[in-house]
């Protein structure tokens, strides 16, 4: 999921597009108005944090399926892997029979925070259009440079700011770290959206390999949003991300499960 589709497609990248489908307009709005509020509140915050875990290397395969009308199913595979220049490379791999979807990211792991250097996503299929996304961060110069579906764009950057793939990593990494609330600048498609999120339960959930105690979180939306994004994340397997359930305004619900997954602690 996310690989992030974010204004692309309705939900097809199973496992990652869940977590970057649109914001609701207002939730945006109101926070681009506060957007200095934010940051200073982020950053308050981050400083306020104990030690962070450091990043894990990984390699982690889901099973997807989406229900809309018709059942559907596809796989998904994760990994995070340390280069030999000390940057990391962050990939998701989809493949389904609507559509295959290849992202990656590469980037530094500094002062607890993600610094996105270098994002490509591609999404191919059957009976839909090719879309491409690249994003190249130079903060150096504070710009972000890239182009969307064809259309270049230049945005200057903010402290903190992140790429579609950059921040779901960032929030793993905040919620191994104790984190509750969380707030994100990412780029995408030329502009930046607010994303927020929330550590809302502790659940126990009943797998064919058992019973695994996760943590419960949600992406926040407006009151009045039908739209439903809910993640478990396993504390005893270094709170990885086990399964992700979305339902969308028309009761369509688009889920992802582990099968399984590789730490290297």
């Amino acid at each position: 999921m996310t690989a992030s589709l974010r204004g692309r497609f309705p939900a097809i990248v199973f496992a990652w597009a869940t977590l970057t489908l649109p914001a609701i307009s207002a939730l945006a709005e109101e926070a681009r108005q506060h957007t200095g509020d934010s940051q200073q509140q982020t950053q308050q915050t981050r400083t306020q944090e104990p030690e962070y875990p450091p990043l894990l290397p990984l390699k982690a395969s889901y099973s997807a399926s989406m229900d809309k009308g018709i059942s559907l199913s596809g796989s998904a595979t994760r990994s995070l892997a340390e280069r030999e220049d000390g940057t990391w490379i962050y990939r998701t791999d989809v493949d389904s029979f609507i559509a295959d979807i290849e992202e990656s990211l590469v980037l530094r792991w500094e002062n607890n925070q993600v610094v996105p250097l270098r994002y490509r996503y591609k999404l191919s299929g059957f009976l839909i259009r090719d879309r491409e996304e690249a994003i190249d961060f130079d903060w150096d110069n504070r710009v972000a440079t890239g182009h969307h579906e064809g259309d270049s764009f230049s945005v200057a950057l903010e402290d903190g700011a992140l790429d579609p793939m950059g921040y779901q990593l960032q929030l793993h990494q905040d919620i191994r770290a104790g984190k509750r609330e969380m707030v994100y600048r990412v780029i995408d498609e030329g502009d930046f959206d607010t994303d927020r999120f929330a550590v809302i339960d502790e659940e126990t959930l009943q797998t064919d390999r058992g019973k695994i105690t996760t943590v419960k979180a949600e992406k926040v939306r407006d009151a009045d949003s039908k739209r439903q994004t809910l993640m478990w994340f396993a504390p005893d397997q270094e709170y990885l991300l086990v399964r992700l359930l979305q339902v969308e305004p028309d009761g369509s619900r688009y889920e992802i499960t582990i099968d399984e997954a590789e730490i290297r602690r």
